[in-house]
């Protein structure tokens, strides 16, 4: 599965088997990726202040700094996604990967076929949480920008019973489709409404003085 789109994706392996390294560059290279291996923590991290990888690839034992400490110095310190490997399927391994926010878990020993589908599971997984990032990072940017940004989102939200990302998201993309910053249509929209309940409020007089 060779695919254009995957080329510039950066994978990082870690693991002190040089044979398992080897081998986990060639599938993922196969399938698209670009890979730099570390034989340990140590290395790795060296490797990821050069340049942070798309997804890291951890074996949970390794000499010295295991990678559940590695983990969570990427965790702490750096955006790198991560999924483990693991000699041991227990359920306590699980939960530690779970608990140190890996998006992924692959037992020992690997196969081409269940790695590429943990794999592509883990990525897609850090993708979705890289979106939400990335939405979270533009809302408080545009809440903070204006206070009519910030009543235009509460307004869409009562409106259309939608949460805060949704709503905000559909005004962005209303004023990118109009070319128009986002403010600019946040006011209109205040000021539509401002409109309507002035009209509300003269048909209630009407229908109160027949």
């Amino acid at each position: 599965m060779n695919s254009s789109s995957n080329a510039k994706r950066l994978v990082l392996l870690v693991d002190d088997d040089a044979l398992l390294l080897e081998f986990l560059s060639e599938v993922l290279g196969h399938a698209g990726y670009e890979t730099t291996t570390a034989a340990s923590a140590a290395e790795a991290i060296r490797k990821v202040e050069a340049r942070e990888p798309d997804m890291a690839l951890l074996d949970i034992t390794m000499p010295g700094m295991s990678g559940l400490e590695l983990a969570r110095h990427l965790h702490e310190n750096t955006a790198v996604p991560f999924m483990f490997l693991s000699a041991s399927g227990d359920a306590e391994s699980a939960r530690q990967a779970a608990s140190s926010g890996a998006v992924g878990f692959v037992v020992k020993p690997v196969d081409a076929a269940r790695l590429m589908a943990a794999f592509e599971s883990g990525l897609a997984r850090a993708d979705e949480i890289r979106q939400l990032r990335r939405t979270e990072a533009n809302l408080n940017a545009a809440l903070a920008a204006g206070r009519e940004t910030s009543l235009a989102v509460g307004l869409l939200m009562g409106r259309f019973q939608a949460d805060r990302n949704t709503a905000f998201e559909v005004l962005r993309d209303h004023a990118r489709s109009s070319r128009r910053k986002i403010n600019e249509v946040a006011d209109q929209l205040l000021a539509a409404e401002e409109v309507l309940n002035s009209l509300h409020a003269g048909f209630a007089s009407r229908l109160k003085s027949k």
